[in-house]
């Protein structure tokens, strides 16, 4: 059971494809958990005004989520450290903002739905904490993942973008 155990583990952490993919979604939960700790802390323990604290919560897991991805879920060891925190810098300042607004907005329209609004207060004290999941969830997919994947860890030529000449480019 223990050699079945280990070489399970051994397949994700070298392997790519779905198991990258793996990585990925563990990164982003350990990233995700440290997240909603410090968002939750915040804002029921200190008070902070809830964009707040989601916008607090987002750093701190942006920083866990690119050390995570850097050392072990895309294996950038061909990659400057310092043009990944640059590109991952991009994405991160995207993410926030998407995280932020897109909580705040979804609590704002929800909160306008009274039948939800107490349907819900049954289940969770805050209404931005389900704004917060649903909202993290599609972009840690659709934004995060994606560009992480096809951007960050990898070693693109941004510099072709900007040539003048543009049959440098093909």
């Amino acid at each position: 059971m223990c050699n079945w155990i280990r070489n399970l583990a051994t397949s994700i952490s070298k392997k790519g494809g779905i198991f990258m993919f793996i990585r990925a979604q563990f990164s982003s939960q350990l990233a995700s958990i440290s997240d909603f700790v410090i968002t939750i802390l915040l804002a029921k323990l200190f008070n902070f005004y809830y964009v707040y604290a989601t916008l607090l919560g987002s750093v701190c897991g942006g920083i866990i989520n690119c050390i995570i991805n850097y050392k072990w879920t895309f294996k950038t060891t061909d990659l400057k450290i310092q043009h990944v925190m640059v590109k991952y810098f991009i994405v991160w300042i995207g993410s926030i903002a998407l995280n932020t607004w897109g909580t705040y907005l979804m609590t704002e329209a929800l909160m306008r739905i009274p039948w939800l609004v107490d349907f819900l207060k049954h289940y969770v004290d805050d209404l931005f904490i389900v704004s917060k999941i649903v909202v993290s969830l599609l972009v840690g997919y659709f934004w995060n993942y994606n560009l992480h994947r096809h951007f960050v860890y990898r070693n693109r030529k941004i510099k072709q973008f900007f040539s003048k000449n543009k049959a440098d480019n093909y």
